[in-house]
């Protein structure tokens, strides 16, 4: 059995899905994501790493790729993504720039994760006003709990 319902905080979709012979529901966000990087290797291993299922709660219903800034801004002001994934070593305009930018300048802004260069970068991920930061080298755990986290209706965000 599933129902459909939007969620007017995060903009995500939300469908009730009946788990175990207990026959509980719990509501499945269903989301856009919109992914920011220069190097296709990187957006890659960001695809790999949140899969479609990051949490039992959270499924990546659309990927949306992004190698230049100018394509970023465009598609965030022309669609709708509930969640920006930004890469802070992209070359020429980093992510953690731009999500300043984004989060300055679009109404509504999406919530937004940073790659940083390293751990030691999580005042420039403050500064960016981005809500969560995922450090390089990648960790498919990190970066999963911040894609559910950001997803779930009723989550506070910076």
């Amino acid at each position: 059995m599933t129902a459909s319902n939007d969620s007017a905080a995060q903009g995500t979709s939300t469908t009730l899905a009946t788990t175990g012979s207990t026959g509980s529901r719990r509501p499945v966000a269903r989301v856009s994501v919109l992914l920011y990087s220069d190097d296709f290797t990187t957006r890659d291993a960001v695809r790999a790493a949140v899969g479609r299922r990051p949490a039992r709660d959270v499924e990546v219903v659309r990927w949306h790729e992004c190698a230049t800034a100018d394509a970023v801004i465009s598609s965030v002001e022309s669609d709708r993504f509930d969640i920006l994934i930004l890469d802070g070593e992209a070359a020429k305009v980093g992510g953690l720039g731009l999500a300043r930018q984004l989060k300055n300048e679009i109404f509504e802004c999406p919530s937004i994760i940073v790659l940083t260069g390293r751990p030691q970068d999580s005042w420039l991920a403050a500064w960016s006003q981005a809500d969560l930061a995922v450090p390089h080298p990648l960790d498919p755990i990190a970066l999963t709990s911040a894609v559910a986290t950001l997803a779930r209706p009723g989550v506070p965000t910076a």
